[in-house]
């Protein structure tokens, strides 16, 4: 399975932006995505992940009813749609994917075993 992470940039805070995942290969054996993010000089941190079936979502604290994790089945791509952001949003965004479904340690990197290559998103004051 290769993911392609797309969509970060420059924004101004209070902004929104949208970044997508596309999946190729294997994508059936997949039934996780998650996207996490690596600020300067910070650990990776969970951003946001959605499970299926049964269509488990799960958001970081900061980030919920802001952001929003979504998925298009046909084009086998997940986006994480981000709203209101903030200077401490500015990451590396990653998205990733795992093989088990459901809601167990949806948050745990290590739950994830396909990762992108990352989207830069710096948001300015």
């Amino acid at each position: 399975v290769q993911l392609q992470a797309s969509g970060g940039g420059l924004a101004q805070a209070g902004d929104s932006l949208r970044l997508s995942c596309a999946g190729s290969g294997r994508t059936f054996s997949i039934y996780r995505t998650g996207w996490f993010r690596q600020a300067p000089g910070k650990e990776r941190e969970f951003v946001a992940a959605l499970s299926w079936p049964g269509t488990y979502i799960t958001y970081e604290d900061s980030v919920k009813g802001l952001f929003t994790i979504s998925r298009d089945n046909a084009k086998n791509t997940v986006h994480l749609q981000m709203n209101s952001l903030k200077p401490e949003d500015t990451a590396v965004y990653y998205c990733a994917a795992g093989t088990r479904g459901g809601l167990l340690n949806l948050r745990s990197p290590g739950e994830y075993v396909y990762w992108g290559q990352g989207t830069l998103v710096t948001v300015s004051s």
